[in-house]
This record gives structure tokens, sequence and C-alpha cells, in this order.
């Protein structure tokens, strides 16, 4: 049901705003505005992926937590969204011979919700479209943007055919390689920068066994880590789940050397054993489905004057490892939307106060990104830090308010990042004096060790 406009008396004649990108951030974005009365004309380079069925190859699931939930509820969509969404309550690590091992996500009945980004992306447009004060534009491409005077050139990929707006007010949610942002790059004084990993991803798939089932534990996220590489997997409605491998470009094991349908098979079978048997169109997918790049993309100012604004990758693109991407865009719009509320029809302030609070903590889940795929790949399947992290729910539990885990203040709280990271660093500290002297889960109930923990928990703050 379309969402109803939210009454401000902060608010005066709302303006007619430009939305540029209907991915996941731009279609969320043009809610959130509609809300407040505007309308509002968003433009995406893409066709329609509700007709054409194409997302350029980017299958990718993604994990929604509790910041992109608030952000959904907020705008009256959360339901619809969990009726597409898998709760997944834990990590499920796979070693090279098949065992198992486990780690909970959070509390019990904590979960990360396993999204397909197409679908998620096709429900928010259609949520978009049934709202009377939101007009979708597809298939329209940015060739030029000047910002100073406004003037939007927009070119028909189907026909053509060019058109030059004017704008009061424009968004820039067009991803990574964001247009809107390739010309802020041009003003003055602007800061940018990317930086990739020697790691790219293939997408590979599970199919559903019979009659539709999951041929691994449905509710859990599966890793298969396995030092300087690893492959994860995410459920899908229809039993099947996306699998995708992280990998080095280059190096002795790397997508360099394998080069044929024999040397992939020989590999997987060397490597991730267990699943190969579930992988009947192995060899197939691996060639067929292009290799992704991971980059990281740090940019300031993310305004120009009240005129332009970037939110979501166009102003802080992160790698996939702590599922925080998308959810640190749908929390760039709820922190706008509050703005909104606070700030009225100071646009100034508005854009000003919102890349002003959102800039530290979106380079700190940047960082924490690539932190967690150095965790994921290399510590996961470690029984040292297994148990390290069941000594951390032990202080929780001895200790709460106190402490809570690096994972759960990013996954299940709404603390800010930069605030959430300098927490964990130090938790980290804390940790590695307290494991010099932790072996077993026994140990910590040891007086000796119990002492240590409260020691270190009084000169907490």
């Amino acid at each position: 049901m379309p969402v109803q406009p939210l009454s401000s008396s902060n608010s005066t004649s709302p303006e007619a705003l430009t939305v540029m990108g209907a991915g996941l951030v731009g279609s969320l974005l043009s809610l959130f505005l509609a809300r407040r009365g505007h309308t509002v004309d968003v433009y995406e380079r893409r066709a329609d992926m509700r007709q054409s069925g194409s997302v350029e190859g980017r299958s990718i699931n993604l994990a929604l937590s509790d910041r992109g939930w608030r952000a959904l509820e907020e705008v009256g969509i959360g339901e619809q969204i969990r009726q597409v969404a898998i709760p997944m309550y834990r990590r499920v690590m796979h070693d090279v011979h098949g065992n198992l091992s486990y780690q909970p996500y959070g509390q019990d009945n904590q979960a990360i919700y396993s999204v397909s980004r197409a679908g998620l992306n096709r429900t928010l447009l259609s949520l978009a479209e049934a709202n009377p004060q939101i007009r979708l534009h597809f298939n329209q491409q940015c060739v030029g943007l000047d910002v100073r005077n406004r003037q939007l050139d927009l070119r028909d990929a189907t026909t053509g055919e060019e058109q030059h707006l004017t704008f009061r007010r424009l968004f820039g949610t067009d991803g990574a390689f964001s247009a809107v942002r390739s010309a802020l790059q041009k003003t003055e004084r602007y800061n940018y920068s990317q930086s990739y990993l020697e790691y790219g991803y293939k997408e590979l798939n599970i199919e559903p066994g019979p009659g539709g089932e999951w041929l691994l534990e449905k509710n859990a996220l599966h890793i298969w880590p396995r030092g300087q590489y690893m492959m994860i997997a995410l459920p899908n409605l229809d039993g099947s789940f996306n699998c995708t491998l992280f990998f080095p470009y280059e190096g002795p094991h790397s997508f360099a050397t394998l080069q044929t349908p024999a040397q992939v098979e020989q590999f997987f079978q060397a490597v991730f054993p267990d699943v190969v048997p579930l992988m009947p169109e192995l060899a197939d997918e691996f060639f067929r489905n292009p290799t992704g790049s991971l980059v990281t993309i740090r940019c300031f100012p993310w305004a120009f004057d009240d005129d332009v604004l970037l939110l979501g990758d166009a102003s802080h693109a992160i790698v996939p490892f702590y599922g925080q991407g998308m959810n640190a865009g749908f929390e760039d719009c709820r922190v706008l939307d509050q703005l909104m509320e606070q700030l009225g029809t100071d646009w100034h302030a508005i854009f000003s106060q919102f890349q002003q609070q959102r800039k530290p903590d979106t380079d700190a889940i940047a960082d924490l990104a690539v932190y967690n795929f150095q965790e994921m790949r290399d510590r996961v399947g470690d029984p040292r830090f297994l148990l390290q992290k069941k000594i951390e729910s032990k202080i929780a539990a001895q200790y709460p308010g106190k402490w809570t885990p690096l994972y759960s203040q990013v996954t299940f709280s709404h603390t800010p990042y930069a605030q959430a990271w300098q927490s964990g660093q130090q938790q980290e500290s804390i940790m590695q004096r307290l494991m010099a002297h932790i072996h077993t889960e026994a140990d910590y109930d040891r007086p000796e060790v119990q002492a240590l923990v409260h020691q270190e928990m009084a000169q907490r703050r």
C-alpha cells in the first residue's frame, strides 16, 4: 500500500526533487522524500529490471540487518520486505574435510537476513511506483551535469534522444561509479580516492534439492575459509543458495591459474570437496559469470552548496565483508530524513550536517569491512578465535550494558559506526590480555581469570 505523506510543522509547500539512480538507495530515498510531501523524479540509466529481468550480473545476495530494517520500517515497508527475506542466525564454517563448526551471530533469535539484491530492488521500485508523488524514468543516462547552473543532461539509452533538464535539488544515488560524483570531482578542492583489493569475486550457485529443499542449513550463512581466500553461500527463497568465491587475481591459487574446466574442477575437489556435488554446472558457471572487483571509494565533500548531495555507494562504496554496504546506504536515508524533520527547509544546513555526521561513520565501516574480510578468510576456522568469541559472549552476559561484541554493535544496534569501531578496538586489546590466561572455555570461571576480567571491566568507562 502507498506510504502516506508525513505531516511536519517544519515543512512549507514541499518542492520537486530529483534523484539520480533507482537502485536500492535511490528507490528507498524517493519513498522518504515523498513521505514529506515532495514530488520526486527518479532517473535510472538501466532498463526497468522488473521488465528486463537484468541486473547486469549483480545477483550476489545481501545481508539485511538492524540499520536497514529500521529505515525500511520508518517508511512503513518493513513487512513487505520481510516476505522476501530469510533469517540467518549463525555462521556455519566448512573445513577442507567437510567438518562443520558454528558461530551464532548474536543473542538468541538475533539474525541477519538474506535478501536477493534484484528481488529487493524490484520490490522497492514497485512500492515507489505505487506512490503518486514519485515518477520513475528508466533508460536515462546522465551524460552531463553542470552543478553550478543546475543543468542535467540525459540521453535515452533506447532512442539516443537527449534532453536538458534544470533541477533545484539533486540527490546522487547512482552507485560506486556515480556520474553525479564525477561532476563534483571537477569542483575545487574535491577529495577522492579509490582502493581495490587484490581479490575479485565470482558468483556461483547451489540449486535446490528435490521438492525445492535446501541442501545446506537454510537459516545460516555458510563460509568455506581457506586462509588466503574463501567462499560464502546465502540462502534463497526457492531453496537455492547464491555462492560467492572471493579469490586473488594473481598467485599460485588465483583466477589467473584457473583457465580450463579441468583446472576448476580439480581445484574445487581439492579445496571445497563438500560443495562440488551440489554444483553440477560448476565449470560452466565459473567461466560464464564475470569476475567482479572489490573497491573502497572515499570522497568529500558529499554536497555542493544546497544543490547536490551524494548518498550510498556514490559517496562511500565499501567491500561487502561486513554486510553493511546496503545497510549503511539505507541508514543514510534515515539520517537525512531526521535532519529534514529537525531543520525543515534549510537545505544548506541539512546537507552540511548530513555529510559532517555521516563521513566519520562511513569511513569507519569501510575500515571494518576490510578487517572483517581478514577475519572471515583467516580466523573463523581457528579454534582459538572461536574460543575467544565464546569468552566475549560470557563477558557480555556477566556485564550487561558494559560489553557488547563489536559485531553486535555494528549489526544489531544503531551505535554510530565510528563509535562501534573505537569500542571494538578497545575490547580487542582487553581480549588479547585475557586470552593469554584462557585455554579452554572452563578457564573463564577460574578465580584468577575472573579477577582479571573484573579488573579490566573496572577500568572501562
